[in-house]
């Protein structure tokens, strides 16, 4: 397309989606629901098909020398559209919030003022790599009463274009309209810049990518943007904590799939329990191929660690944790001094940083300067270090006893995330259906007038 023919598609695309929204922001939820359940049927009955298509994508992904994290985000399997449907159908059976009218309170005049939950109208969306996020993005539009635009990535666009077929045949076989979800068809990058600066056409757009994207839209879009930069969470092991526990969860928040923005990347230890955590912790991540960046104390003691041939035991109550074997060989250990820049990395890769610190004081201060505010866990057996915690670590999202990864609209019931906003207003977190409704007053009266 020339520079023209761009500016005539992606205006046709936001004129189709603002007519296309109207009709969204009326549909009963009873048909709603049906694209969805439909939905969900296309894509179990067509996976076969979809790997196919995601098969040219992994094979120029491979080819131009993409990392593997990158092509492992690309995959379409079995068990992800399985999960793109189950999330279909997770929010067909949630309740309808649009219409829903709260807070009516009467006033001193007789009037009665409440708000009703309304769509925001056209989001458009702009993602890389992962191509389930054309059923999630599409998927809440429709459960939201909006119209979207989604523009995925080049490396994806096969398996874009075979979702984004489904998704509008769902979307027609229930009688709502197909440009209810429209995927831009090409790869030119000029699309992104026009679809960025439409307010008469889009109400709001979500970047969803590396830091560059999401810089380069927060800066030059003209609508408002719902973002997040990246995904620097922590996982911080307290003094008291159950050993065991603290082991199965960082090693599942770190290594379960190192490419989600919602992996651990940064370890903090208290120094109380740092000589029993950490070189079971570290046995684990050597066998795994982590590389260790620590600080000066954890490095001394991993490496410690390293030469020792001893079997590590360690004993709380009716558990036990007792290596296979001898600790690994030096070779099995990959121990780098941590710099500066390690507490704000976001690695997306077998890497993760580790730093001894003096107690849930020191672990806070530490997550409060160097976190992304993504999301950021204790695993403590200690009441009021939880709470604390909870307070005030200033993250979208705060655990206790459980790992990073959870942090995700299909794990917290929300059938779907649009993506994970670290803004403060508007939407925070993962981002569901209420992250993509506003409000507005509603005033009921009985003919009283202002005096």
């Amino acid at each position: 397309m020339n520079a023209l023919n761009i500016t005539e598609y992606t205006q046709a695309l936001g004129l189709q989606a603002k007519q296309a929204s109207a009709l969204m922001a009326k549909a009963p939820t009873a048909i709603k629901n049906t694209a969805l359940k439909t939905l969900a049927e296309l894509l179990r009955a067509n996976v076969a098909a979809l790997q196919t298509d995601n098969a040219k994508d992994i094979e120029r992904a491979v080819a131009a020398g993409l990392s593997a994290p990158m092509v492992d985000r690309l995959k379409l399997t079995p068990k992800v559209i399985e999960t793109c449907a189950q999330g279909c159908e997770q929010l067909a059976a949630m309740a309808d919030i649009i219409g829903e009218l709260t807070a009516l309170r009467q006033q001193p005049s007789g009037i009665r003022v409440g708000q009703m939950r309304v769509p925001i109208g056209v989001f458009g969306m702009i993602f890389e790599s992962r191509p389930n996020v054309t059923i999630e993005a599409a998927s809440l539009s429709i459960k939201s009463g909006n119209a979207c635009i989604l523009r995925g990535g080049s490396e994806a666009i096969d398996s874009n274009k075979a979702l984004a077929r489904l998704v509008q045949q769902a979307l027609a076989e229930s009688g709502l309209p197909a440009n209810a979800v429209q995927l831009v068809q090409t790869t030119d990058r000029e699309v992104v810049g026009q679809l960025i600066a439409m307010p008469q056409y889009v109400d709001v757009i979500i970047p969803r990518g590396g830091k560059g994207l999401i810089e380069r839209i927060s800066r030059d879009a003209k609508v408002p943007v719902i973002k997040h930069l990246d995904g620097n969470c922590h996982t911080y092991v307290d003094d008291p904590c159950d050993i065991a526990m603290a082991v199965k969860v960082a090693d599942n928040a770190k290594t379960n799939k190192y490419s989600p923005c919602n992996a651990t990347e940064s370890l903090l230890v208290a120094r109380g329990v740092a000589d029993e955590f950490l070189p079971l912790i570290g046995q684990i991540y050597a066998d795994k191929g982590v590389e260790m960046r620590c600080c000066p104390e954890a490095l001394l003691l991993l490496q410690d660690c390293k030469k020792n041939k001893d079997v590590a035991h360690v004993k709380h109550g009716q558990d036990a944790i007792e290596s296979v074997a001898s600790i690994a060989e030096p070779s099995h250990w990959n121990l780098v001094p941590a710099t500066e820049s390690d507490w704000y990395e976001e690695y997306l890769a077998p890497v993760i940083s580790i730093k001894i610190v003096s107690g849930v004081d020191e672990a806070i201060a530490h997550i409060n300067q160097y976190s992304s505010h993504h999301t950021d866990a204790i695993l403590t057996r200690d009441h009021l270090h939880a709470q604390q915690f909870l307070r005030e670590v200033d993250s979208a999202s705060v655990m206790v006893n459980t790992s990073t990864r959870f942090a995700d609209g299909f794990e917290y019931g929300l059938g779907a995330e649009i993506g994970i906003s670290t803004d403060k207003f508007h939407a925070r977190g993962p981002v569901g259906i209420e992250g993509l409704t506003s409000l507005k007053y509603v005033v009921l009266g009985e003919g009283e007038v202002r005096v």
